[in-house]
């Protein structure tokens, strides 16, 4: 390479690295500017949260409360009326919390006989993610945390004031007997 290639090269890489300095510079600045308004987006979200909290204490959890009062109505309806699918229990059981092993679950109302045990999952409204936790956890953990009733018939239901009838069609072929209000009285269809 002859001097003058030399100078042109080294004049070139000058001249790009002049432009790559602007360039970086101009990305620097736009960066700076995008740090300001996610500061501003950042303090507007805080703002937002602190309101949304205000307000789900102001209505108290509203999802919580019809939760409570549907459990209320099948603890009580259960506790006067002690039969399922045809079965007299002996015992019934709301809100029950086991650990064990690294394993903790709470249990909405178990009915017990000398026989069978149900598990009873209690729901306002039941959705399919409340079928599918019953049969891939509930009904898991229920085994690991009560094996004294590892011999008993073991039944898993799901109890709303609200089921659409596709998903108590898939719970029934499942084996999940479902409850459902009617009136002042429980309907239960087994599976």
């Amino acid at each position: 390479m002859t001097d003058d290639e030399l100078k042109a090269l080294v004049a070139s890489l000058a001249v790009a690295q002049d432009r790559t300095d602007a360039q970086l510079a101009k990305t620097a600045a736009q960066l700076a500017k995008t740090d300001a308004q996610l500061a501003k987006t950042d303090a507007q979200l805080a703002k937002t949260d602190a309101k949304l909290d205000r307000l789900a204490e102001m209505y108290g959890g509203v999802g919580n409360s019809q939760g409570a009062v549907a459990e209320e109505f099948y603890y009580n309806s259960l506790k006067a009326e002690p039969v399922l699918g045809g079965v007299r229990f002996d015992f019934i059981d709301k809100n029950i919390t086991r650990s064990h092993a690294g394993v903790e679950d709470e249990f909405d109302l178990l009915l017990v006989n000398g026989h069978a045990v149900f598990v009873v999952e209690v729901k306002y409204k039941a959705h399919e993610k409340d079928l599918r936790r019953l049969l891939e956890i509930k009904a898991v953990n229920f085994r690991r945390l009560f094996p004294e009733y590892a011999d008993h018939e073991q039944r898993f239901v799901l109890a709303a004031f609200h089921i659409h009838d596709e998903l108590k069609r898939v719970a029934l072929e499942q084996g999940v007997t479902v409850l459902q209000r009617k009136g002042d009285v429980i309907e239960s269809m087994a599976a």
